[in-house]
């Protein structure tokens, strides 16, 4: 059959172009044995189409919908976040991002709090690897956003004693100088403010010129919310010129909104009473950007001041000039002296003239003297950036001279005004850093202490400042009663920890049931301790803030007043008994008070009389820690209570492990 179909012809032809091929039936599949595969026995023919009637229905292309529908999605949210973003940082001060910013960040920290906080950290190397990168990521937030989160930071580090090591490291560098803005911002704010340009407004050039008015454009000094510009008026009067930094205005209300969501997102989830309090910070805050008030304030602390005889040649409050202020500018007498954190200019030797002041000490003239040296200071410093005459005539030849003065009377006179504040008027200023405090020599050789940024201030009402000054004098004279019937109409359950917190020193006159409380824990290894004593640390602020609605909140302030006073005498070598002397003042208080009875001012003078004897217990741990510094045995008094404070501390969880200003 094969062979009648190819024909003799084809397989001659075929037998032509082929090679026989030794196999056998296991090297080749049986599939191949059918020859008839291997050769096409059909007629060819010419390609012809197949009908379209045989053809399957085509299939409708590809179109990937939902493809196109997320790449649509994905590219309406970009075009949309940058309009949002573009339009927000025209208009807003980009205000919606930081609090963009600000609620992941704030949700990243709580997260990793809540899974990793635990005796072994799963997603950490240990607890205080976790503080450390949380501190990081809290520390870059707030340098990031800038404004009025530089000052919260500010006010964190002022509190970091309490938190771990890690936040106290990292919150140090908090008190850097903020960046200034750029001079158009700044005349683009006082147009706004007074529908004049800085020239018309001042009367002032911004060429360097003798006895011209004139005005620096580069900022003096730069901080969180506002920077100071140097000038001098037509009529020779030379001022600092505060403005806030334009974009603070449309900041704040977003910026304290997020602040207190984020506070009550943490105080629920982290079951710690503090949300009570956020409004009332806020409040103080948001004041503190109201130069009209800070005007007010400055000037109702000068008339206190002048009515008191023990501080009005010791204090000085600068003059506010309305006609040149508003809301977000204000025109202050300017100030020429040395920061309190100058230890050394302070108290080198005085090299000018006798029964002399430092310039412009207690409202004198500037140039007292009108010589060659004043005005070679003017040539001196003439140039692009300063303008102002340096003044430093007064450190002599060499440059190396001071102001002569003792820093115990410094430091006095400083403990002294606050103490006044808060037990005599109920007006306590609340920022008393060393750089919002200059000190001046009188002509009588004596220190004048110049208080400035009078923007945040807490009032006390007279029934609490007088349950504050006779809480103070019970911690001074251990009457654990008075201390616990006052604590407690406080909402405080914890009244030991609070008697130490307020002094600044363990209190060893309770019964420390909440202290021998908290020290009692296993001695397990370190990861464990540390946990639980955190833990415990907790409970304790629980226990302080037990009833939120009792509690007053004055005290926050109170406390980071108390706590920067005691920072500058211990920066400055803790010259004074600083617990002696405030505990005086609370004493005497409860004998001036003019809202007190006359009867009961007579009961409390003969109680203040016996009180001055029980001060000299004080006076022998004072002097004590004295003679131990003079030999070189130890620290001042401010040293030996914080090392005690140290150990109280490392029992409750805390490190207190640097002072209030390293950094």
């Amino acid at each position: 059959m094969f062979n009648q179909r190819l024909g003799p012809r084809c397989l001659k032809c075929l037998s032509r172009y082929t090679t026989p091929i030794p196999y056998t039936s296991s090297s080749i599949p049986a599939r191949l044995f059918n020859f008839n595969r291997l050769v096409h026995t059909e007629r060819l023919t010419a390609f012809a189409p197949l009908p379209p009637s045989s053809l399957p229905k085509p299939a409708p292309p590809k179109t990937y919908k939902r493809t196109r529908r997320w790449l649509r999605r994905f590219a309406y949210l970009a075009a949309g976040s940058a309009v949002i973003w573009a339009l927000d940082r025209q208009f807003y001060a980009s205000s919606l991002t930081r609090s963009v910013r600000t609620f992941a960040v704030g949700a990243l920290v709580a997260t990793d709090y809540k899974v990793n906080f635990r005796e072994n950290p799963p997603l950490a190397d240990s607890i205080e690897a976790l503080h450390l990168r949380n501190a990081t990521r809290l520390f870059d937030l707030l340098r990031t956003n800038g404004g009025l989160y530089l000052k919260m930071g500010q006010a964190i580090a002022m509190q970091s004693a309490v938190l771990p090591p890690e936040f106290q490291k990292m919150f140090s560098r908090m008190f850097d100088d903020a960046p200034q803005n750029d001079w158009k911002d700044v005349e683009k704010l006082i147009r706004e403010d007074f529908g004049k340009s800085a020239e018309e407004m001042f009367g002032v050039a911004f060429d360097a010129g003798q006895g011209g008015a004139v005005m620096e454009r580069t900022a003096r000094a730069s901080a969180s919310v506002a920077q100071v510009h140097w000038a001098r008026l037509p009529d020779g009067r030379e001022v600092a010129v505060k403005i806030q930094k334009r974009e603070i205005a449309t900041q704040v209300g977003w910026d304290l909104w997020a602040f207190k969501v984020v506070s009550w997102i943490y105080s629920k989830w982290f079951d710690i009473p503090f949300y009570t309090f956020v409004p009332y910070v806020t409040e103080r805050l948001m004041l503190e950007t109201d130069f009209e008030n800070e005007a007010q304030n400055s000037e109702r602390m000068a008339q206190f001041v002048q009515s008191d005889p023990r501080l009005r040649d010791r204090v000085y409050i600068p003059k506010v000039y309305h006609e040149l202020s508003s809301k977000r500018v204000m025109t202050a007498e300017w100030i020429e002296g040395i920061r309190l954190w100058d230890k050394e200019g302070i108290t080198r030797r005085w090299q000018g003239g006798w029964r002399e002041g430092s310039p412009g000490c207690h409202g004198a003239p500037l140039d007292p003297r009108k010589s060659s040296k004043i005005e070679q200071g003017y040539r001196e410093t003439a140039n692009e950036q300063w303008i102002k005459p340096s003044r430093d005539w007064w450190k002599g030849s060499d440059g190396k001279g001071g102001l002569g003065l003792s820093l115990k009377e410094v430091m006095t006179t400083m403990v002294d005004l606050f103490s006044a504040q808060m037990f005599l008027w109920g007006w306590v200023h609340c920022d008393p850093h060393p750089g919002n405090i200059f000190i001046r020599r009188l002509p009588s050789g004596k220190p004048e202490l110049v208080l400035i940024d009078h923007g945040l201030y807490i009032h006390m009402d007279p029934t609490f400042r007088h349950q504050y000054s006779l809480f103070w004098k019970s911690l001074m004279t251990f009457d654990n009663k008075t201390i616990g019937e006052i604590v407690k109409s406080w909402g405080i359950n914890a009244p030991d920890l609070f008697a130490s917190a307020t002094l600044m020193r363990p209190y060893q006159g309770g019964d420390g049931m909440t202290s021998r409380e908290i020290s009692q824990m296993s001695k397990r290894e370190r990861q464990e301790r540390s946990y639980e004593m955190q833990q415990k640390l907790r409970k304790g602020i629980k226990e302080i803030l037990a009833d939120e609605d009792k509690w007053p909140k004055e005290l926050i302030f109170i406390g980071r007043n108390f706590r920067i006073v005691q920072g500058n005498n211990q920066f400055l070598g803790s010259p004074v008994n600083r617990i002696k002397i405030t505990g005086n003042w609370a004493s005497r208080a409860l004998v001036e008070s003019p809202d007190l009875p006359w009867g009961e001012k007579f009961k409390n003078f003969g109680r203040h009389l016996l009180f001055k004897f029980v001060l000299f217990s004080s006076d022998v741990v004072f002097y004590t820690s004295k003679v131990r510094q003079f030999f070189g045995f130890g620290g001042g008094m401010e040293d030996d209570l914080e090392a005690s404070m140290k150990v109280m501390a490392k029992d409750m969880g805390v490190e207190l492990n640097h002072n209030v200003f390293d950094g």
